[in-house]
């Protein structure tokens, strides 16, 4: 696949955390509950990805592979359930864009921390002049917006 078309894919992604974070938020105020809506998203989400895994016929890791996994890698859903409560709470006190700006102002604060250190398994990627304006104009960004 082309990196146009990964990146296109990705800014589509990106759209589809703003209309779920919308969705949220209109779900906490009709249930009246920040906990419930959020554990009706994951739930939700939990039939698609299921729904994803058995249409790619994906087989059931063993109990052998479960066993190898450090426990630290499990741990993502965790935070999930961090953005996804905190969203549903900001989301209408700060407005959508405010939040889309913060949270990606956050994601790329800490991708530049985790590239610079090599953290998660991932490549190291030393922090340059370029990332650094880059991360400075993104706070600027989110500041105007």
């Amino acid at each position: 696949m082309p990196d146009a078309l990964l990146m296109l894919s990705a800014m589509a992604a990106g759209a589809a955390v703003v209309v779920q974070q919308g969705l949220n938020a209109q779900l906490r105020a009709l249930l009246g509950s920040a906990a419930w809506s959020g554990a009706v998203s994951y739930a939700v989400g939990l039939a698609g990805m299921v729904l994803l895994a058995a249409s790619l016929r994906d087989p059931l890791p063993s109990p052998a592979v479960l066993a190898r996994i450090p426990w630290w890698a499990w741990s993502g859903g965790a935070f999930g359930a961090v953005f996804v409560g905190l969203a549903i709470v900001l989301v209408p006190r700060l407005g959508a864009a405010p939040f889309i700006g913060s949270l990606i102002a956050g994601q790329m604060l800490a991708a530049v921390a985790i590239d610079q250190f090599g953290w998660l398994g991932l490549a190291q990627r030393p922090l340059d002049g370029s990332r650094a304006l880059g991360l400075i104009l993104m706070v600027g960004a989110v500041m105007l917006i």
